[in-house]
């Protein structure tokens, strides 16, 4: 019974499931960004903007 709680209570794993729920979240905000800077409004003010700043 004892080795049985011992295993119970231990976090072997814990840090793999850890590094997915990082890597999904970090997927996650790259889809989102990449969503964002591919718009045809933020390209537009960042053409701009570079124009501004070359002229």
């Amino acid at each position: 019974m004892r080795r049985l709680m011992v295993r119970l209570r231990g976090d072997d794993g814990m840090t793999t499931a850890e590094y997915a729920v990082g890597m999904l979240a970090a997927v996650a905000f790259a889809g989102v960004l990449l969503k964002v800077l591919t718009s045809e409004a933020v390209q537009n003010a960042l053409t701009t903007m570079i124009d501004r700043a070359l002229k």
